[in-house]
């Protein structure tokens, strides 16, 4: 039942991701950085944060790994929303065209973004 549960939430995550991606992509198609999956990464976190400050008030327990709702929207839908591994080709991509100024700005944002975004879901649902 798990592993239903984190592929439902996975696949759900995964086409979300991809339809918020190409809608960001013909809308910001000249950015200087891959500003799609900056946003769908901004508001997974977000969105995780959120989950997490609603449901648990804090970061939940390792135990929370048994528990539906959290394999469902946690670990399935965000797992797959989110993109650490997109977030990866395309900074390489940015780190081979020397394109110095974009990658750090990529860089920067998505990881202390993301961070800030989990920290400030989180906080608004205690």
């Amino acid at each position: 039942m798990n592993l239903l549960l984190v592929s439902i939430g996975g696949a759900v995550g995964a086409i979300c991701r991809y339809l918020l991606g190409l809608v960001m992509m013909k809308r910001y198609s000249e950015s200087p950085f891959p500003i799609a999956m900056l946003v769908v990464n901004m508001i997974g976190s977000l969105g995780l944060g959120l989950f997490y400050g609603f449901h648990y008030g804090q970061t939940p327990a390792a135990s929370a790994y048994e528990e539906p709702l959290f394999l469902l929207i946690a670990l399935g839908f965000f797992g797959a929303f989110t993109t650490y591994s997109t977030f990866s080709i395309e900074a390489v991509q940015l780190f081979q065209k020397k394109l110095w100024k974009p990658l750090l700005a990529y860089i920067s944002l998505s990881i202390v973004g993301s961070i800030l975004m989990f920290v400030i879901g989180l906080m608004m649902m205690k």
